[in-house]
């Protein structure tokens, strides 16, 4: 007993050590490249892409699935984006609200006179419309099929672009996003075959019309959480994975992929439950399987703006949702898994979401349990127990501090020195009792994937017009 305790102890000390030392080197090399980008961004010009006859079309793939709160300020705020040559597909997927009969009346549908060729499979698709008013505009009725990449699928047949952008539907671009994702296609077009921008939350901002007029903090604790868990993954975990070659997720809500691959791949996989990383996984498999020269990117300038659970039933509905696409995608894919001819990927990435994203619920639950039994046991001073553990604490909520700090000095998105001070704060309290909490719900996430519940759950919305607060927490 004693021996077993001391093993679990030991190997709990030396995987906080690791996945800490891990996420420090993250943050040091993404604050590298965010001075890099940042002193890039200074010598950009958009308007020369705007006018150059080289910027590419791109075509927006919006799939929707009961909308009708969102859907016309979404489409407004789309088309509205700031690009020389632009097509936006929405994808309705067998709502069961009035979505469709929104954009009908908003953008005056009538059945379009197209070609839909279903290239890559999908749920039968009822009809494609185009607006009377919007020319750019095409709107593609289909059968419920279960999963957003079915509807993405159904978008990229209707699609004529060689570049697509999959939008969540809830979602606002600001409006040169599309142009700043774009420059590191331009600058390489060879090579970057996929780039993804930054998600970050829009809960709390002012909205009017489609556009955000004010960005603001949430007042809901939960949600201000959720902010910094976003600014701590993009702007260090993809910011840093992004600088070599081994970024493995492009985020479902705002990602650029060259049409022509991923049309190679048979589009998304319909059965994927996370089928954003599911779908990069696939994009580096085919890659060095063909020994191509290749980019995978994430830029932290090029923003989205999206609405997060705003509660913990929906929260953990999502977090549960996003572990079994982890480990859908690392099954899969565990051929790769110390592979020479997969490289980083299969030696670096993927090793790294095994042990510190898949396996991590259980490793810590089953290491505090070993902690807190030697403790009581007698086997572990209480010094060294309150030691290991106020170090942990404090080192992790550094990190998350250095996430906030890097948003403030480059990217400036929260004016108010308050909300600043008010998410310094938030990175403390959220290593204790939320991160123990997201423990649990990503436990249940690998256990409902064990037993075979795949069913996609939906996250309890407000609508972006609503998205407006009427308080503030420091109001």
């Amino acid at each position: 007993m004693r021996g077993v305790l001391n093993l679990l102890n030991d190997s709990l000390f030396l995987y906080y050590l690791a996945s800490n030392l891990t996420y420090l080197a993250l943050l040091v090399v993404a604050l590298l490249s965010s001075r890099e980008h940042h002193q890039h961004l200074a010598s950009l010009r958009l308007e020369r892409m705007k006018l150059s006859p080289l910027t590419p079309p791109i075509t927006l793939i919006a799939p929707a699935h009961n909308e009708e709160a969102s859907i016309v300020p979404a489409v407004r705020s789309l088309l509205r984006l700031d690009y020389p040559e632009l097509e936006v597909v929405v994808v309705n997927d067998g709502s069961k609200d009035r979505t469709l009969q929104k954009l009908t009346e908003e953008y005056q549908l009538t059945r379009a006179r197209i070609l839909y060729i279903p290239h890559i499979p999908s749920a039968a698709v009822r009809g494609v419309y185009r607006s009377q008013s919007e020319p750019r505009l095409i709107v593609v009725d289909k059968e419920p099929g279960g999963s957003k990449a079915d509807a993405v699928n159904a978008g990229l047949n209707a699609a004529t672009s060689p570049y697509t952008c999959v939008v969540d539907a809830d979602s606002l671009l600001e409006p040169d996003a599309l142009l700043r994702i774009m420059v590191t296609v331009l600058e390489d077009p060879k090579r970057v075959v996929a780039a993804g921008g930054i998600v970050r939350v829009l809960n709390g901002c002012d909205i009017t019309g489609g556009k955000i007029r004010r960005v603001r903090l949430p007042r809901s604790p939960i949600v201000i959480i959720q902010v910094i868990e976003y600014l701590r993954a993009f702007l260090i975990g993809r910011e840093g994975w992004s600088r070599g070659n081994m970024l493995t997720i492009i985020s479902g809500a705002f990602g650029v992929f060259r049409r022509e691959e991923v049309m190679s791949l048979g589009g998304y996989r319909a059965e994927a439950i996370g089928e954003d990383f599911d779908l990069v996984a696939r994009l580096h498999r085919k890659m060095l399987q063909e020994n191509r020269d290749y980019r995978i990117v994430f830029l932290p300038d090029p923003v989205c703006w999206t609405e997060v659970p705003p509660n913990l039933k929906s929260l953990g509905r999502q977090r549960a949702r996003w572990q079994k696409g982890l480990l859908d995608t690392l099954l899969l894919n565990r051929d790769m898994l110390f592979r020479r001819k997969y490289g980083r990927i299969g030696w670096l990435a993927f090793p790294y979401m095994w042990i510190f994203e898949f396996f991590a619920p259980v490793l810590e639950i089953l290491g505090l349990a070993a902690i807190a039994l030697a403790v009581i046991l007698g086997m572990l001073s209480h010094k060294f127990f309150w030691e290991f553990m106020i170090y942990g604490y404090l080192f992790a909520a550094m990190i998350s501090v250095g996430a906030v700090l890097q948003e403030e000095v480059t990217y400036r998105r929260y004016n108010d020195w308050r909300d600043v001070a008010w998410l310094i704060l938030f990175c403390f309290l959220e290593q204790f009792p939320y991160r123990q909490l997201h423990l649990v719900w990503r436990l249940q996430g690998t256990l409902q994937y064990a037993r075979g519940d795949v069913a996609w759950r939906p996250m309890e919305r407000v609508g972006l017009e609503a998205a407006t607060p009427s308080g503030h927490p420091h109001a």
